[in-house]
Formats: C-alpha cells, sequence, structure tokens
C-alpha cells in the first residue's frame, strides 16, 4: 500500500508568496481595516481573522496595449452636430481614469476583500509594539507536555521510520560480514592464479576455483536491506514550560460611567487581551466592576449590566488583591491589570486606592495601566488621576493616560507598550 503525504506549505489555490506580497503592498489599507475591527466583537472572539476590503481604484494597474497607428479620418453617418475640426466637450459627471462611470449607470466593479488569517490580523495590529523590558515573561512549570527526539529504536510504525538512519545501518552491517570475505576472497583468487601460473595439477586448480566460487556466493546472499537494520525515530513526552499570565479588567459602573465610556474601555481591554495573547501561551480573564463595592463578574454583566450607585475605587483594588494571593499567587503567574474610570472618587478613597496601589498591587503585577475616561468638557484633572501620577513618578510597572475618544485608543496603547529602542 502506498501513502502520499502532501507536505506543501501552501494550501490548495493559493500561494503564501503572493499573499505576502499582497499585504506588504497594501497594508495601509488593511492596518486602517484592521483598527475598526475591535468595536463589533467580544474580547475574547477578537482573536480570529476578519475581511478586509480594499477598493477597487486601488488596486487597478497599469498595462500596456496595441494602438491603431497612423492618422485617422473618420467619418460617422448621421452626424447632424459637429463638422471637421469642432472640439468635443469632455463629458460631466466627474468621471476619471480607467474604468470611470456615473452613479447607477454602466458597469461597475465591487471592493476587493481579502481575508486575513488570524495570525495575519495580529501581526498587522501589533507590529510595532512589545512588552516593556523589565516585564520579562516568567516561565511556568506547567502540565503541558511536548514531545522530544530522543534517539532510535528498532521497533515502530512505519510513519517514524528514518530511511537515512536505515540506510547507514544496512550499510556498517553489510560492511561488517562482508569485509572478511572479501579478504578471504582475494587472497583465494591470488593463490588460483599463482597455481594456474605454476601449472598445478587439475584437481588442485578445481579445488581452488571451488573455493572461488563459494566466496562469491557468499557475498551474493548478504542482503542489501534485512529487518535488523530498521530505525524508527522515538519520541518521549517531557514537561513544557509555559509562560501564562492573568489578566484583570477593572473598572468603575457607577452612574457617571455611561455608555461611551464603557465603549472606551471596552476597547483598551480588548487591546490589551489581545496583546498579551501574542505573549503567552495561556491567558486568564478576570473581571472586577465596583460602585462602593467590588463584585467579579463575567464578560457579558462586566460590559452591560447596569448598575447604580457611588464610587469606591479602593473596593476593587482590594478585591484584586484577594484574587491574586487566593489563585495566583505562585511566582509563574504574570500578573497584568487595567483599570478604567472616569477619575470620579470622592473623600479620601483616591489617596487610600493610591497607597494600597502602591504597597500591595504592584509588588504583584507585572504592568498596571490606569485609563482614565473623562467627560466630553473636562478639563481639570481629577482627584484619582492627581494621585495616581505620584505613583507614575516612581513605579515603572504602571502608567496611566486619557482616552477621550475612540480613534485616540489605539495610538495611546502603542504609545504604553512601544518598543525601547536600544542604544
Amino acid at each position: 500500500m502506498n501513502y502520499l503525504i502532501d507536505r506543501r506549505l501552501n494550501g490548495r489555490n493559493r500561494s503564501a508568496v503572493n499573499r505576502e506580497r499582497f499585504i506588504r503592498r497594501y497594508k495601509d489599507h488593511i492596518r486602517r481595516a484592521v483598527k475598526d475591527m475591535v468595536a463589533e466583537r467580544s474580547i475574547k472572539e477578537m482573536v480570529q481573522g476578519g475581511d478586509v476590503k480594499v477598493p477597487a481604484r486601488d488596486i487597478s494597474e497599469p498595462g500596456f496595449r496595441y494602438g491603431a497607428g497612423g492618422d485617422w479620418e473618420i467619418v460617422s453617418p448621421g452626424n447632424k452636430q459637429f463638422v471637421r475640426g469642432d472640439k468635443i466637450p469632455r463629458p460631466d459627471g466627474g468621471a476619471s481614469g480607467s474604468g470611470g462611470r456615473e452613479a447607477g449607470s454602466g458597469q461597475s466593479m465591487d471592493d476587493f476583500v481579502f481575508s486575513l488569517s488570524r495570525d495575519e490580523f495580529l501581526n498587522i495590529f501589533f507590529e510595532d509594539l512589545e512588552l516593556p523590558n523589565l516585564m520579562r515573561t516568567a516561565m511556568a512549570e506547567a502540565e503541558d507536555k511536548k514531545l522530544v527526539r530522543a534517539g532510535y529504536v528498532k521497533d515502530g510504525t512505519p510513519c517514524n521510520l528514518s530511511v537515512p538512519k536505515t540506510m547507514k545501518t544496512a550499510l556498517a552491517r553489510r560492511v561488517a560480514l562482508g569485509g572478511p570475505l572479501r579478504e578471504e576472497l582475494e587472497q583465494a583468487c591470488a593463490e588460483l592464479e599463482e597455481a594456474t601460473r605454476a601449472g598445478h595439477s587439475p584437481a588442485r586448480l578445481a579445488l581452488l576455483e571451488g573455493r572461488v566460487d563459494d566466496l562469491k556466493a557468499r557475498l551474493t546472499r548478504l542482503p542489501f536491506l534485512d529487518d535488523v537494520d530498521l530505525r524508527y525515530r522515538y519520541r518521549v513526552a517531557v514537561p513544557a514550560p509555559v509562560a501564562r499570565a492573568v489578566m484583570f479588567c477593572l473598572m468603575d459602573v457607577s452612574a457617571s460611567m455611561d455608555e461611551r465610556k464603557k465603549d472606551l474601555a471596552k476597547r483598551f481591554f480588548t487591546l490589551l487581551y489581545l496583546f498579551l495573547t501574542r505573549k503567552y501561551e495561556r491567558v486568564e480573564l478576570v473581571f472586577i466592576r465596583h460602585t462602593d463595592e467590588a463584585q467579579e463578574v463575567d464578560e457579558d454583566t462586566f460590559f452591560y449590566d447596569t448598575q447604580s450607585g457611588g464610587t469606591v475605587v479602593y473596593s476593587a483594588l482590594e478585591l484584586m488583591q484577594q484574587i491574586c494571593v487566593a489563585r495566583y499567587a505562585s511566582s509563574d503567574w504574570n500578573v497584568y491589570a487595567a483599570q478604567a474610570s472616569d477619575g470620579d472618587a470622592f473623600g479620601a478613597d483616591p489617596a487610600k486606592s493610591s497607597r494600597f496601589l502602591r504597597e500591595q498591587l504592584l509588588p504583584l503585577a507585572r504592568y498596571f495601566a490606569y485609563i482614565e475616561v473623562p467627560d466630553e468638557n473636562q478639563t481639570g484633572a481629577s482627584s484619582l488621576w492627581a494621585e495616581y501620577g505620584e505613583i507614575q513618578s516612581h513605579s515603572r510597572n504602571f502608567a496611566m493616560t486619557r482616552v477621550a475618544r475612540p480613534q485616540d485608543i489605539y495610538p495611546v496603547f502603542c504609545d504604553l507598550f512601544r518598543k525601547e529602542k536600544v542604544a
């Protein structure tokens, strides 16, 4: 039975080289389209590809064709408007270039739809970003295992047969078994030749010839490939260290946080989750919402469930610290946190929250990002922003910024996680 295995890198009717060339040529269009895919998906649904539309006018290419050549004078029958020498005015409608048409008339070309895979989508999305150099990923003593090469064995399945190793073993066996026979054959041939020149008796010559034929037959019977020559690749399962992270999403859901502010927070949380999935094999999400008290909830409740009450930031930070100690206390977890709020906090809560964050959470977290979503007409700094500003000047794993419009999300995120230049 024959086994046919297709090991081509390109799928059917696809060319990886052409896809890379197309992405490089229209990267600006693809990059803009990728940024617009964030708002419509759930955080966990963002780790997938999508369709990108490239305008048809941008993918048109110049071409060459044969012209008529020479000077042409044409007289069309039924001409009642023009005479020789008249100039025909340019048609109205603004159509220009190749294939220009007025709206609603003639043929038109739809935009070209290009499907991005998951890896292509994420590579374009985070091509210029990197984790801060201070925050290197830690490798966990995880339960995952991987298969590694562990030499060769004499028994195995056909798919693991190592042809080069088998042929080398067969050659070594033939050399080891046939070497003494070849030396003995050379010696017998030399004796036969000497006896022939010396004129020995026919019986003596027949005995030497029989010995030579017997040695040649023994060499011929050596098999080219034997069962003892077969060698199979052997693999063993070894523990595979896996880098894993937990992402805490903290958001104020009090009455001051309207839908616009929640949408901006969701966009930032989505970007951070996608970015972490590119750097870690496993990423867990923990959603903590708070008003005057904090709760751990699921994603739908976190973004869409309404709740009223005051704002106490300290309750969310305290709950995050409790969850870290209970579930992610081991050193193999990389803790990241993103807090979104409008900065609306009263009394001693901003100072208390700032002190708790600096003393309790930052030593546990690899990176903590605070995103403030102010009102559209707000100009001054909030009390929480002022308290957190003192932390930023002394902590390298803490960053804070303001986001007022959806188009500011991605530039702010790139600024927080931009690659540091190597001196």
